[in-house]
Formats: C-alpha cells, sequence, structure tokens
C-alpha cells in the first residue's frame, strides 16, 4: 500500500495541473456550450491514460463521459460529476489561486478535484499493480446539480453491471466517508380556488392563498427532525392584485429521508392532503427523485475494506451520513455495493469560501487505489 502512496505522492504536481485545467473551464449544468468544452478536455485527459472513452451525447445538457481501463475480476464503477452550479465568469469573482494549504475555486471541491483523483489512482493501480487491477469503468455526468434527469438511465445501467461503486464526491468534514445519504423529494403543491372581487363580493370567492396557509401548517407536521425526517416549504406564490381573491397558490416542497420507507410513507400523506376551505382544490406533482443511499450490509463491506486501507496507509477512516443526495443514492438504490464521499477533504461546496486541502490529496488518491485493489480481490 506504501507503494501506492509513495506513487501518488510522486504524482502531486500532476493532479494539480489536472485540477487546475479542469476548474478553469468553467460548467454550470445548464450550459451545454461550456459543460462540452471541460468535458472535451476531460475525455482528451482520460484517453492519455489509456482510457476508451465513449462520449454519451445529450441534445439539452452535456454529453457525459464514460470510460474503461483494462483490467480482470470484478467491475468497479467510479463515479461523479463535473458540471457545477455556478454561472459563467464565476471565476473571475473567486479565481482559482492557492493560500495556506488549501487550493480555491469554483467546483474545485465539488467535485472537481474528485475527479482527478479517481484518475491519479487509477494510473497508480495499473502502474504499481497492474496484476490486482479490477476492471474499471468511469462514469462522469454533467447534470448532477439539477437533478440527473438526463444521466440517471446510464447511472444505473453501468451500476447493474458493476460489482461496486466508488463516488468521488467530497469528503464529510474531518474526512470521513458516506454510508448513508438521504432521498430527495421535490413536490409542487398547487391549489385551486375561486376568484372574487375582495371588497363587493367576498363570499363568492375562496383564497387559494388561504388555504395554502392550511397546507403549510400540514405540511410542516409531517416532519421529524429526530428521525431525519425534513420538510421545507421554501418557495410560495400565489394571487394578482390585494383587491382579488386568489384563484391560485403554490407552494415548493423540499422532502428529505432517511429511509425508502419513510419517503414512501411521507408521499403518501402529502397526496392524501385534504382542502380546508370550501370551494378549493388541491393538485400534488413531483415525487422522490432521488431515493435514499442507506447503509446496507454492501455498503458496510465497502467501508470496511477502505477502513482497513486508510489503516494500511497510517490513516483513520470514519464514516458518517449527509442530508444531501448524489448519483451514488441511485446505485445503492439497485443494491450495487456503494461507497460515497472518496473524494477531496475540504469545504465550500456551493459557497463563496470553496476550496481543498491540498495536502490530502495525494493520500486520498492512494486511499482509493487501494480500495480498488481489494476491491479486485487482493486482500
Amino acid at each position: 500500500m506504501h507503494a501506492l502512496l509513495n506513487y501518488t505522492t510522486a504524482h502531486s504536481a500532476w493532479i494539480r495541473e489536472t485540477i487546475d485545467a479542469l476548474v478553469r473551464l468553467e460548467s454550470p449544468s445548464t450550459d451545454k456550450t461550456a459543460v462540452d468544452i471541460c468535458g472535451a478536455e476531460l475525455a482528451a485527459r482520460l484517453t492519455a491514460l489509456g482510457g476508451r472513452v465513449d462520449r454519451l451525447v445529450r441534445e439539452k445538457r452535456g454529453d457525459h463521459l464514460q470510460a474503461e481501463f483494462g483490467g480482470t475480476g470484478p467491475r468497479v464503477l467510479l463515479l461523479g460529476h463535473f458540471d457545477t452550479v455556478w454561472p459563467i465568469g464565476q471565476l473571475a469573482r473567486m479565481p482559482l489561486h492557492e493560500k495556506d494549504g488549501r487550493l480555491y475555486g469554483p467546483g474545485v471541491f465539488d467535485m472537481k478535484a474528485g475527479i482527478a483523483m479517481a484518475m491519479l489512482a487509477t494510473r497508480a493501480v495499473h502502474e504499481i499493480a497492474p496484476e490486482s487491477a479490477p476492471r474499471i469503468v468511469m462514469l462522469w455526468t454533467t447534470d448532477e446539480e439539477i437533478g440527473s434527469v438526463s444521466s440517471r438511465a446510464a447511472i444505473e445501467e453501468e451500476a447493474r453491471r458493476s460489482d461496486a461503486v466508488l463516488v468521488l464526491e467530497p469528503a464529510l468534514p474531518g474526512g470521513g466517508v458516506k454510508t448513508r445519504r438521504k432521498g430527495c423529494g421535490d413536490f409542487q403543491l398547487i391549489v385551486h380556488g375561486v376568484s372574487a372581487h375582495a371588497g363587493i363580493d367576498p363570499g363568492k370567492g375562496a383564497s387559494a392563498i388561504h388555504e395554502l396557509a392550511h397546507q403549510i401548517v400540514a405540511v410542516q407536521d409531517l416532519q421529524n427532525v429526530e428521525l431525519g425526517i425534513s420538510i421545507n416549504v421554501g418557495v410560495i406564490a400565489g394571487g394578482s392584485r390585494t383587491n382579488v381573491i386568489a384563484e391560485h397558490a403554490t407552494a415548493g416542497i423540499d422532502v428529505r429521508v432517511p429511509t425508502t420507507a419513510d419517503g414512501d410513507r411521507i408521499e403518501a400523506r402529502l397526496r392524501g392532503l385534504t382542502p380546508k376551505l370550501k370551494g378549493t382544490r388541491l393538485e400534488l406533482t413531483g415525487g422522490i427523485g432521488r431515493p435514499p443511499l442507506e447503509r446496507s450490509a454492501g455498503v458496510v463491506r465497502l467501508f470496511e475494506l477502505a477502513r482497513q486501507a486508510a489503516r494500511e496507509l497510517g490513516r483513520d477512516l470514519d464514516e458518517g451520513g449527509t442530508g444531501g443526495g448524489s448519483d451514488g443514492n441511485f446505485t445503492a438504490a439497485l443494491g450495487v455495493p456503494t461507497l460515497d464521499g472518496l473524494g477531496a477533504c475540504g469545504d465550500g461546496a456551493h459557497a463563496l469560501h470553496e476550496h481543498v486541502l491540498l495536502d490530502d490529496l495525494t493520500w486520498r488518491a492512494a486511499l482509493v487505489a487501494a480500495l480498488l485493489i481489494r476491491v479486485g480481490g487482493v486482500q
């Protein structure tokens, strides 16, 4: 294992240059042209590593990239995304720069550094222990930050063909990996009312806004923070003028659940909401878009392999959960052993202080390499 660490440490300049190149190519999820330019750079680098790269073309979103690297034994999927939440021009506001051992820049933590780490780990495995290399497939997608609508089918197809999935999303604070992620739901509650003049004929109307107020209270009552169930009405809209009884009102509802059973129960409760005011009608759209990543036996086995590898590298590795979702939610929900949060250590995802810890990049890459070998059958 120390040979892997020696290798990744010796290539610290390589991983830094790779991260810099990817971060400088801004890639907001909704800008296909920009994302594809970044993807072209990434594809060229994957090819240079010896990967057989396929571009999964999408009409409205950036093209996803699949890269296969030869090996024997189990098939391991390295998963992540190169789209970011930042618009074109953000790099001028938060330029790529190093300070106090941290590398700052839009998308560096979430999650372009993780992609570079996966690439270096794959190099290390094939150059240090080629006979132990599993069949490595990388899938780097372009719409994770906006729901993975155009990539989900490809993610699930690759997962079904794989024996394990390693997700290069950022690590937890302190460097822990993610063995649990909440499922994520996005619902829209639409209230239909009856319009009327607020001064002349208020009794002839049925206010969608007043009804929505009742429903917001009912929705909030479904939350149970102690059980890890969070429900947030984050956006509301309705009405046309102050002197008109509102005919229409809407509420956007974010739902986070730790288990599939919780998601089914909360969705059923939301769909079972009934109006309180005569003359109003409710309509609910949306659903649980990302199922939970639950701490299954397969997830635990992968974590134990990772923890053993970390110990051999002279480090401790913790585990934990998060309320945010990733594409690992999809793979875990299929029953494929999935370990998330194997990417960079740092802070500030989606924030102006987004950064990675430079000193941790090479050892984390060595950890991924060691885990690949272990999953490949060499203990």
